[in-house]
C-alpha cells in the first residue's frame, strides 16, 4: 500500500485517536493478521528478551499490559513522513519520550511491520 502526504496524514491522525481512546478493538484494527512488531518495550515491559512479536494474539496482550501499565497514556502527533510503501510516525509518547514509529502495511492496508525507536 503506498500512502500519499494527505492518506499518510489521515492514517496517523486515526492511528493517534485509537491509542489515545485507549479502545483495544480500535488499535488492533489497525493491525494485520500476520505482523512483525519491533519494540523495546517488548522487553521493558517483559514480554520477552528480544523486543519483537511476530504473532497478533501476543501483541494484543502487549499492548493490553501497556494500557495497563500507562493508563495516562496520550500521543501527541508531531510529524508524519510518507515514503515508498511505508510511513514513519514522529510523536510524543510516554514519560514525555519521543517516539519515531516505521510501520508497513499489507495489500488491505493494515499494519504488518512496526520497527519502533524512542529517544533517551
Amino acid at each position: 500500500m503506498h500512502l500519499t502526504g494527505q492518506s499518510a496524514q489521515s492514517f496517523a491522525e486515526q492511528w493517534i485517536a485509537a491509542w489515545n481512546s485507549h479502545s483495544l478493538p480500535a488499535i488492533m484494527d489497525l493491525y494485520a493478521q500476520e505482523i512483525h512488531f519491533f519494540s523495546p518495550y517488548i522487553i521493558k515491559l517483559g514480554m520477552n528478551n528480544d523486543g519483537m512479536i511476530s504473532d497478533r494474539g501476543e501483541l494484543e496482550k502487549y499492548f493490553a499490559k501497556a494500557l495497563m501499565v500507562y493508563p495516562d497514556l496520550h500521543f501527541e502527533l508531531h510529524e508524519v513522513l510518507a515514503g515508498a510503501g511505508s510511513v514513519i510516525l514522529y510523536y510524543g509518547s510516554v514519560n514525555n519520550r519521543m517516539a519515531a514509529e516505521m510501520m508497513e502495511f499489507d495489500d488491505s492496508g493494515k499494519i504488518n511491520l512496526v520497527k519502533a525507536h524512542y529517544d533517551r
